[in-house]
């Protein structure tokens, strides 16, 4: 094994266990945030009123999913500096 992946996996074991939870949190704040761009960009270009409607659904949950994440995150670092939350763009 090179110098580099050594020194690397030992950094990785060294995380304390709220390092690891923070960067997981982080990593599904920016996939949910995401995915709920491509929500809205599906529910923009949206025609039949089920499908409209499901992608209303499916937004308000990923909202949901994304504010649940966010207060973990700020539990983690004491009310510190997070991402901002995804701008809500009401088009139809």
């Amino acid at each position: 094994m090179a110098e580099t992946e050594k020194g690397f996996l030992s950094r990785r074991r060294r995380e304390r266990p709220e390092e690891l939870e923070r960067r997981g949190l982080l990593e599904s704040l920016t996939q949910t945030r995401a995915l709920i761009a491509q929500a809205y960009a599906g529910f923009n270009a949206a025609r039949d009123t089920d499908l409209i409607e499901s992608y209303v659904f499916e937004i308000n949950a990923l909202q949901s999913r994304y504010g649940y994440l966010l207060r973990r995150v700020k539990k983690l670092d004491g009310a510190g500096a997070v991402p901002a939350e995804p701008a809500v763009s009401r088009q139809a």
